[in-house]
This record gives structure tokens, sequence and C-alpha cells, in this order.
């Protein structure tokens, strides 16, 4: 049975992590990532972990979505877009009259259309730049 929990494992998220072939970090980086997110959703059929999003988030007007992960053989089924709309839905409820928030998000190539169902807009775009980053790797 598929339901949608507030909790993941650091194992687990660098498991899911694996079978999309994203990057792999060390499990105390990786335990960063999970307890200091504002929020994570864990879909899970049973037990097992099938599907993790994180919000990024300080309280003011600039959100990060991370990590928007499906396991391959559940993807199709809608599991995306409810992770996307709970976290969503996460920041408005939580938003106090007159605030503006800028979710951002860094969408995975070729998964661009995806987003823009919620709203998203690509960049360069009429108003913003491209999006821009960098990494650093400790040797």
């Amino acid at each position: 049975m598929i339901h949608y929990e507030d909790h993941i494992t650091v194992e687990e998220y660098v498991a899911l992590r694996d079978k999309v072939g994203w990057m792999q970090f060390p499990l105390e980086e990786a335990r960063n990532c999970v307890e200091n997110a504002y929020m994570i959703i864990c879909v899970r059929d049973d037990e097992k972990a099938i599907g993790v999003a994180r919000l990024l988030w300080d309280g003011g007007y600039v959100a990060f979505l991370s990590d928007v992960i499906v396991d391959p053989e559940y993807q199709g089924r809608g599991i995306g877009r409810t992770l996307v709309e709970s976290v969503i839905s996460r920041i408005k409820s939580e938003m106090k009259p007159g605030y503006k928030v800028k979710l951002n998000l860094n969408a995975a190539k070729g998964k661009e259309p995806f987003y823009e169902k919620f709203g998203f807009k690509e960049r360069p775009n009429e108003n913003a730049g491209a999006g821009m980053d960098q990494w650093f790797i400790a040797e």
C-alpha cells in the first residue's frame, strides 16, 4: 500500500539517489541533508521507500525544492506530482498574511515540462537570467 510520511532514513535517501543515478555523498553529509531539511516527505510502498522530496526553507522569501525522486519502477503513477503538491501546500499553509515566497528548484535535465505543470518557469526568461550553480568537492 502506497502511503506518505515525514521520515526517511539516511540509507534510504542515499539508495533512492543511487536508483536514479544521482551523485552520492558520504553518509554524514547525506544525514545533514535529511536532518536539516525544513520538510521531508517520503513515499512508501508498505515499508519500502520509493520516493522522497525535500524542502529547504528558512521561513523567508526564498525556498528551495530539492531531491524530488521517485524510484523508476514507480514513475508515471502520480507520485512525483503528489510530492511536489505536498511541498507547495506546506509553504502556502505556513505563509503569514502579506508574505511572498519564491520556490526555486533545479530540474533534472528533461524534467522541465513536469515542473511547468505546477507553474514553474524555465530560466532564462523575460524576467530572470539563467540559473547558475557550482560544485565544491573536498579532496
